[in-house]
């Protein structure tokens, strides 16, 4: 049996050629995405930074936790507190001791992200000097980094400094140091310190005393390698490759199925090739189960070998996307590719199973016909169709799809609208179109070439008929264009019709005239809140970003993300859509949830952690829809503390003049710097010149429209890696089909050529042919993304999100079925141009006696 199907993909080898390069070139495909991805699933070790040098580090705990019957539940605080001055007080007891702050610092013509701290904290990068001295006095600072030079002044939205020194960058901070006493001028706040003493002496000035029984979180020791967590951004590297973790699995995973299909599709078209050669196998006395055992044989050949050079592609291909992924900002500039070898055997054993699977639906159909009728369907593609089991599978993959969706739809209808949800689910429905598209092509032909049939010439007629006579060779070129067009509508719709939807939700949600939002990080003091609420003719309600922690079920720990407002003012500038409750019935003693929260009946009572840890038991005051996510929490401000004001609702008075309010209210947000610079003597003048505003105005509808911005670059990067490998099988798919097919129909195009019809008559039927079966699977694929997209804005409908007008994404699905065309294009002409396709012949009488029955003039 072996030798028998060596012998014969040696004899049919160009038949086989297009199935082996899309094998081939999606197993290198999974190699590349699995060895990449191997390479992100563990962060390398990151190292102290800032204190790298110091001996231990005490600061306030940065998460909550919460004992459970399963163990201890832990979340990342909103607001982590800061060393009490008795605490600071206890530390200095046992040893030398340096407190350390940051605070954000905006700079005229300085980097972004500038961030200040004491000159005393340098030394535990260690910082050195590459130029100038050490701050000294009030007034003069050092830079990191070589954007500045000494002697330099320095202009701020804290004041002008005078730059005396430049240290090395380091690479994980842009920084500007101050004196200690000015440092803790401008910002009081001590978030962590440096201690010099006995580990245990230190444990025991840590403990809780009577005093410390208020504060919500523990104080902890960081030595050694835990010093990180001191770090501004300790989990960084691993927070990096979450994004690469997510894009690379759904490359892989589109990767695997989409090589499925093309392989399957190569293969089935193959075995429609070879009718005549299984036809008289059957008539010499071949019984099905031998056939079937030849085409798996050869499958099984052919993926073997495949899938060893897709796994040489992938180990070359690896490097280059990861290089892709560091240049689009999707991986860290450390990301590296690391030696691992599971991705070489999954791609493998994925590629030898692709091809098993391709080959099996193709020996299922070589052998299950009896001889008389393998010699009939040798000579014109009349069979069914599709198979009943084909057909079965498909109804199979619709209704687990449909059903699906609509279980999801009164389960939780949110999970429709999460990334991992609409990138995987259209899967179904694509691998359902598929199996189904045999028995769409004739009435889509039929339809989309009912007009051109009726012109004058027999161009339009000559189409009509070829394609859908030849349903196999038609469904194997449409399938991948619906493969491509069904991923770029459903993943580019989806996400178009959240963020319209995201849009909607904030437009009539929000009804205040004006949003004003703080320019830097440290939001806005009392003072900038004052100066906009004196502004006459408005009313304004100020807000700050914080969380809340509830335990449900005793064992899950979810996070809500809040807004505290003050109650007044919420019901003047904002509009929440409301399930239930009222929410003028806001007060210090209550909340405001959504329905997604375990407990949300009015009146009910529920116990939360605040944002900085410390527990609180509130009533259940109203109770909003889930929506996509933006109806998150309300609070007061006294149950968010530490929460900072950065963002401000104002509402117009009756008969305020709009003009003049605007210009009011920018004036507020470029006047003097916060509280606390006062006593640090510096001159405000000049600074709101400079671009110092401590707030941005907007109107409502430019706020909305920032608020929900266009997908990033990292996004649109990661849509164009799953598209452009969907793209790439679709061109190996159009590729292999219609040029496998150019020698059975040499004789076709020939004998027309004796009817008197032109070569660039023929190049022209070809061409059209083939942009037809681009068109019928271009329109499958549409109607994929009607499907998907209609379970999409359900989901926005259950979730009581304002309605949005539902529409395709005719942009994309052009954008897809041109780029489809094109390669068809080329390959049609191909494949009309070969010398085959443009050498008249003359019939003659006899031949072979297969020839005679099979319809076939004799040679």
């Amino acid at each position: 049996m072996l030798s028998a199907a060596l012998r014969t993909l040696r004899l049919h080898w160009a038949a086989f050629a297009g199935a082996f390069v899309a094998l081939a070139l999606g197993t290198g495909l999974i190699a590349t995405t699995g060895l990449a991805l191997a390479s992100s699933l563990d962060a390398p070790a990151q190292a102290p930074e800032r204190f790298a040098d110091a001996p231990a580090v005490v600061r306030p705990a940065g998460e909550v936790s919460v004992p459970t019957p399963v163990g201890v539940r832990t979340a990342p605080l909103a607001h982590p507190r800061a060393v009490t001055p008795a605490e600071l007080a206890r530390l200095a007891a046992i040893g030398p001791t340096v407190p350390d702050r940051s605070f954000p610092v905006r700079a005229d013509g300085g980097p972004p992200g500038l961030v200040g701290h004491p000159w005393s904290t340098a030394a535990f990068a260690p910082y050195v000097l590459t130029a100038g001295r050490a701050p000294e006095r009030t007034g003069e600072v050092v830079v990191t980094g070589d954007w500045t030079r000494p002697g330099a002044v320095l202009r701020t939205a804290r004041g002008q400094f005078t730059v005396v020194g430049t240290a090395g960058d380091l690479g994980f901070e842009n920084a500007v140091f101050l004196t200690d006493r000015q440092a803790a001028e401008l910002s009081p706040r001590v978030d962590q310190v440096v201690v010099s003493a006995p580990r245990d002496r230190v444990l025991a000035a840590i403990a809780p005393t009577r005093a410390d029984r208020g504060s919500p979180t523990p104080l902890r020791l960081l030595t050694g390698p835990d010093r990180r967590h001191a770090d501004p951004d300790p989990d960084r590297d691993a927070d990096a490759l979450v994004t690469v973790n997510a894009l690379l699995g759904t490359a892989a995973g589109m990767t695997g199925f989409v090589s499925v299909l093309v392989t399957a599709a190569a293969f089935s078209f193959a075995v429609t090739l070879r009718r005549r050669e299984f036809a008289l196998l059957r008539t010499a006395g071949a019984t099905p189960g031998r056939i079937r055992r030849t085409v798996l044989t050869e499958a099984l050949a052919v993926g073997t070998v495949a899938a060893a050079a897709g796994c040489a592609l992938g180990d070359r291909g690896a490097p280059l996307l990861i290089r892709y992924l560091v240049a689009n900002g999707l991986a860290p500039p450390w990301f590296t590719l690391t030696p691992a070898g599971w991705p070489y055997h999954v791609a493998f054993w994925t590629g030898l199973l692709a091809a098993l699977a391709g080959g099996a639906g193709a020996a299922w159909r070589a052998g299950r016909t009896g001889p008389l009728e393998a010699l009939r369907d040798a000579s014109a593609d009349r069979r069914r169709p599709t198979s009943r089991t084909r057909l079965t599978a498909g109804a199979v993959l619709l209704l687990a799809a449909v059903g699906t969706a609509v279980y999801a739809l009164f389960t939780d209808p949110g999970d429709l609208l999460h990334r991992k949800t609409y990138t995987s689910r259209p899967l179904l429905l694509i691998a359902e179109a598929v199996l189904l598209l045999p028995l769409l092509v004739r009435p889509l032909t039929r339809l989309l070439t009912a007009l051109p049939a009726r012109l004058p010439g027999a161009s339009g007629l000559l189409v009509r008929e070829n394609v859908s006579a030849q349903t196999g060779r038609t469904a194997a070129i449409a399938a991948p264009v619906l493969v491509t067009v069904a991923l770029a509508g459903s993943l580019l719709g989806t996400t178009t019709a959240v963020r319209e939807a995201e849009t909607a939700e904030l437009r009539a949600r929000t009804t205040a005239d004006f949003v004003i939002t703080a320019t830097g990080p440290d939001g806005l003091d009392q003072a900038a809140v004052d100066r906009f609420r004196a502004v006459p003719g408005v009313r304004i309600s100020p807000s700050a970003s914080s969380a809340v922690f509830v335990l449900e079920e005793g064992t899950a720990l979810i996070r809500s993300d809040a807004r505290a407002v003050e109650p007044g003012g919420l019901a003047a500038t904002t509009r929440p859509p409301l399930v239930a409750g009222d929410i003028r019935d806001l007060d210090d003693r209550s909340i405001v949830v959504n329905d997604e929260w375990a407990r949300h009946r009015v009146g009910d009572t529920v116990t939360v952690l605040r944002g900085d840890g410390s527990p609180a038991a509130l009533r259940i005051a109203a109770v909003m829809p889930t929506g996509t996510g933006g109806n998150g929490v309300y609070v007061t401000p006294r149950n968010a503390p530490g929460a900072v004001v950065d963002r401000i609702d104002v509402a117009l008075g009756p008969g305020t003049d709009r003009a003049a309010a605007e210009a009011a209210l920018r004036r507020a947000a470029a006047g003097r710097p916060g509280a606390g610079l006062a006593g640090a003597g510096f001159a405000d003048a000049g600074l709101a010149d400079a671009g110092f505003a401590e707030a941005t105005v907007r109107t409502r509808a430019e706020w909305i429209a920032t608020t929900v911005p266009a997908p990033d670059r990292r996004t649109t990067a990661g849509y164009t890696v799953v598209l452009g490998i969907a793209l790439f099988h679709t061109a190996i798919a159009l590729a292999n089909t219609l040029l496998m097919a150019a020698p059975g129909r040499a004789r076709e195009l020939a004998l027309l050529r004796m009817t008197g019809a032109s070569r660039p008559q023929l190049v022209r039927l070809a061409v059209a042919e083939a942009l037809t079966a681009v068109v019928v699977g271009a329109v499958a694929g549409a109607a994929v993304v009607a499907l998907h997209l209609a379970s999409i804005h359900g989901a926005l409908a259950v979730l009581r999100v304002p309605p949005t007008p539902p529409a395709l994404p005719w942009e994309v699905i052009g954008a897809a079925t041109a780029a489809c065309a094109l390669i068809a294009t080329v390959c049609a002409l191909i494949s009309a141009t070969t010398p085959a396709g443009g050498r008249p012949v003359r019939p003659r009488r006899g031949g072979s006696l297969g020839a005679r029955v099979a319809g076939e003039p004799g040679r």
